[in-house]
């Protein structure tokens, strides 16, 4: 390889490749060093280094302040040199395509399918390839060898034998990217994407917001005749799409998520961030959806725990409260013995437990406070004698003498 020739080559990689000319001659330098060292000897003291004229490419080297001169340094320079400089090469150019698919972690790229394997879908992307992984692929899209496929880059990571690009289909954020792409309104953040919830390959909602009153957020994601969102279900190939309206309004918020079920009424728990919603009879299954997945995604989308109620259901729990908490009104005062007795046990501070209760719970276990501010509500009403009201008061009475008492 002549010296001119050598920056020649450096060149045209920088030119193909994008690899910075100063890394190459970097690398060249610090091989061509390399197996110098091998070949000559120096004193401990003095290390061998090789400079590469960028004009010329002549190559020099030095043990210290000395220059070196033999009739062998052409020789290892284009021999073993050779070698190590492809190496590095190979080494910058995995650098160049880590830090551009780096720098495109959160965007969807497109490819073609290059393989399947042990069900990942590689994918060309031409600088290198890329692996959708099974659990980030829709279990209803099929794709064939050669075919163009879009998806979200989740990571990128350094491995041996180059960089690892990951990609998904299955990612909320896949269909986020989408709309930015389709809706300009997006793109241009007078509509935002506030929550987007998803079963993939079977339904997904969205919820979006206009920062313009004069634009309809939900008009500008359907579009002119539902184009847009039409071309987005096509490359999900037929997943549903429900775009809701966000609303800070937390009831006309769970209503919307809801839909297309209709509500009668909803009962809000600002502090546990939980609803009952009631809906009529004929609605109840619309609202609950398929397998439970219409609430399960209004949940989700809201970031509230949502418990669905028919109008039968709601009044045959009511009344079954009234009952309960009119049982406890006119439950028998404990006689004399019976609050000796009742003083002396591990109950005695809670004031909602019976002496009768009290034997129940140490009948199945419930021997101590600990033990019983772990039970559930679920626990506790198959305890005869204790219906949800009661047993939710026993709780909470149990959970705050325990914090008073560890000063929590």
């Amino acid at each position: 390889m002549e010296t001119n020739e050598l920056i020649g080559i450096l060149e045209q990689l920088e030119r193909d490749k994008g690899i910075n000319k100063d890394v190459l001659i970097k690398a060249v330098e610090a091989a061509v060093a390399s197996a110098a060292k091998k070949l000559w000897t120096v004193g401990k003291e003095e290390d061998i280094r090789v400079v590469l004229d960028p004009k010329t490419g002549k190559l020099t080297a030095f043990a210290g302040t000395e220059e070196i001169r033999s009739s062998e340094f052409g020789r290892i320079a284009a021999q073993t040199a050779k070698q190590v400089v492809i190496q590095k090469i190979r080494e910058a150019e995995k650098d160049v395509i880590f830090t551009e698919f780096q720098e495109r972690m959160g965007q969807i790229i497109s490819g073609s399918v290059y393989r399947f394997d042990k069900g990942s879908i590689i994918v060309d992307l031409g600088k290198a390839e890329a692996c959708i992984p099974k659990k980030e692929q829709s279990p209803k899209e099929e794709f064939k060898q050669g075919d163009r496929i879009r998806a979200y880059v989740l990571d990128v990571g350094r491995e041996n034998r180059g960089s690892q690009v990951i990609l998904s289909r299955a990612h909320p954020n896949f269909i986020k990217r989408l709309f930015e792409m389709e809706v300009p309104e997006i793109y241009e953040g007078i509509v935002e994407i506030k929550a987007i919830s998803r079963d993939v390959g079977q339904r997904t909602k969205i919820a979006v917001y206009s920062k313009d009153e004069k634009v309809d957020c939900v008009g500008a994601c359907v579009g002119m005749r539902g184009t847009r969102v039409k071309n987005i279900v096509s490359e999900i190939q037929g997943e549903k799409i429900d775009i809701i309206r966000y609303s800070s309004d937390i009831k006309e918020y769970i209503q919307a998520a809801l839909s297309p079920a209709e509500i009668s009424q909803i009962q809000i728990g600002y502090e546990e961030k939980k609803a009952n919603i009631i809906v009529a009879d004929d609605q109840l299954s619309l609202a609950i959806g398929k397998n439970g997945q219409n609430v399960r995604l209004a949940s989700q989308l809201v970031g509230w725990d949502l418990d669905l109620y028919s109008f039968d259901q709601w009044k045959k729990m009511q009344d079954e409260i009234e009952a309960e908490e009119k049982e406890d009104s006119l439950e028998k005062p404990l006689d004399l013995g019976e609050k000796v007795e009742k003083a002396s046990g591990v109950f005695a501070e809670v004031s909602s437990i019976s002496l009768k209760v009290a034997e129940e719970l140490n009948k199945e276990g419930f021997d101590s406070l600990e033990k019983l501010s772990k039970a559930s509500l679920e626990d506790l009403t198959k305890i005869k004698g204790l219906g949800k009201i009661k047993a939710q008061k026993i709780i909470d009475e149990v959970q705050g003498l325990l914090n008073k008492n560890t000063g929590a």
